[in-house]
């Protein structure tokens, strides 16, 4: 992310893929941290996409999309599953996550940083995550190799959104959602809504129904099952 800035201050043009072999600043959603083992992949895709900041946040479902075609080059795909935001998980634990940096002026998207880490030869301790963070296993793919076949599957993304829209990527991400139709806990900063995870709106909104009816959730935490009752 940070030399997608500095790309940016020489004068970014056109959509650059940046591959990092080691980090020692790397940091995921809410500044939390990420450890990079080496094998593993860090990327970051940055490019000025125009159009509006709602419309550069639901590019985190075209690389939810890419990263599990990525992936599937490489395991069995009926392992992978999306979950809601932006996280790729494999047989339940987390493989990969999705972090989206943007700058706009006024109405407009001036450009978008997408990073993106993935566990490929290692999975770093779970330091009490809910996801425990899993990899790929024996014989990972190098991250070079590996950064040929996400590019390749963004790319793909991007021409169905630029063509066709939203419709299409939603689609696409709904049939590999994780514990749509179960019960789900969903956790904001105030307010914690436990309920039936119905799938994603045409915004990318979270859907649930809860006991006391449909909600639509634009960013939280969350978490599999029902909430544990406090004593």
């Amino acid at each position: 992310m940070l030399e997608a800035r500095r790309q940016l201050a020489l004068g970014l043009t056109r959509p650059l893929w940046i591959l990092a072999h080691d980090q020692t600043a790397g940091h995921g959603r809410r500044g939390r941290a990420w450890t990079h083992p080496a094998g593993n992949f860090a990327g970051t895709v940055v490019f000025r996409p125009g159009g509006t900041p709602h419309s550069a946040g639901l590019r985190s479902f075209l690389m939810s999309n890419a990263l599990r075609t990525a992936l599937s080059a490489f395991v069995d795909p009926a392992r992978l599953g999306l979950k809601w935001p932006n996280d790729v998980l494999l047989d339940g634990g987390k493989i990969a996550g999705i972090l989206l940096e943007s700058s706009a002026q006024g109405a407009a998207v001036d450009w978008l940083a997408i990073g993106v880490g993935v566990n490929l030869a290692m999975a770093p301790d779970s330091d009490g995550a809910a996801f425990a963070p899993v990899a790929l296993g024996a014989h990972p793919p190098h991250p070079e190799v590996f950064l040929t076949h996400l590019a390749r599957a963004f790319a793909a993304q991007e021409a169905i959104f630029a063509t066709d829209g939203f419709a299409p990527i939603r689609n696409e991400w709904l049939k590999h959602a994780v514990m749509r139709g179960k019960t789900i806990t969903a956790r904001l900063p105030n307010v914690t809504y436990e309920g039936r995870f119905d799938g994603i709106d045409d915004d990318g909104n979270l859907m649930l129904t809860c006991a006391d009816g449909p909600r639509t959730i634009a960013a939280a935490e969350v978490h599999f099952g029902p909430a544990p009752h406090q004593p």
